[in-house]
């Protein structure tokens, strides 16, 4: 085990947090309208998360989805119309905060059936690949000339590498892109960005690519000294020849990371697997 998640899980194994506990201090109504985050989000996140959760922007949040029938991970009914399935919004947080060693930041997530998953970029197997998952593989084949890109778009194998797989906003309407953009996820997903680096280890660094103004936006305000910020165009068609392609990302941060905690920190891109 490397460096960087040996001391993270142990900073994040010193932090005392009850699940029990936490759940009998709500009173009934945010015990209701948390209950899909005490029970699908990744507990070294949720031990981390919870003084946000009960934020009253949060709240109001949750108050805005539970209206529009997203409430526990197993009742959504048929009928909802927001993606992802209320059990896969967390998805990214099954990628434990203290193995957190790249940082891939989205938008919101695929506003079709089927296609969102919780994780940024990424698609269940037997979904047609994304163009922008396209235009990543072709960068990456680029940069390590041996991958063969799959025949699907599922990057969990990527998460349970050590990259967290982050859209800004974590659901969207059914077929209206952005739709759930200014109701309070920004502000939570900025405090993931914030957490994710400044716990995984005491003083250590972390990855962030960011591709696209969205995403520059949202890793402005980081440690340039601690961490390795790479930013470059989306991978979108529309803009990926302005600088996406070429970038050179994936090399660089593993050349980073093993610069920084040796040869066993590096991501295998090349593995893309889906992890059941």
């Amino acid at each position: 085990m490397s460096s960087l998640k040996t001391s993270g899980l142990r900073k994040l194994n010193s932090i005392p947090f009850s699940l029990s506990e936490f759940i009998d201090s709500l009173d009934e109504d945010k015990r209701q309208l948390l209950r899909l985050e005490c029970e699908v989000m990744g507990k070294s996140w949720l031990k981390i998360l919870k003084d946000e959760i009960t934020a009253p922007y949060f709240i109001a949040l949750k108050r805005y989805l539970w209206n529009a029938g997203v409430k526990g991970p197993d009742d959504t009914p048929k009928s909802c119309k927001i993606y992802p399935p209320a059990k896969d919004i967390y998805a990214w947080s099954r990628t434990p905060l203290g193995k957190v060693k790249v940082v891939i930041i989205g938008q919101d997530p695929y506003h079709g059936p089927g296609q969102a998953q919780g994780l940024c970029f990424s698609v269940p197997v037997g979904v047609r690949i994304p163009p922008s998952l396209v235009n990543i593989y072709a960068e990456l084949r680029a940069e390590y000339p041996k991958f063969e890109p799959p025949k699907h778009g599922n990057l969990t194998a990527w998460a349970s590498n050590g990259v967290l797989l982050l859209n800004t906003c974590l659901t969207v309407h059914a077929h209206e892109a952005g739709s759930h953009s200014n109701k309070g996820w920004e502000q939570f997903t900025d405090k993931v960005v914030d957490v994710s680096p400044d716990t995984n280890g005491i003083g250590r660094g972390v990855v962030f690519l960011a591709w696209g103004s969205w995403a520059m936006k949202r890793v402005a305000k980081l440690n340039k000294t601690k961490h390795l910020i790479l930013t470059s165009a989306h991978p979108s068609p529309l803009s990926a020849n302005r600088g996406f392609f070429g970038n050179g990302h994936f090399k660089a941060a593993n050349e980073w990371l093993e610069s920084k905690y040796g040869p066993d920190a590096q991501v295998d891109w090349c593995n893309l697997t889906p992890v059941v």
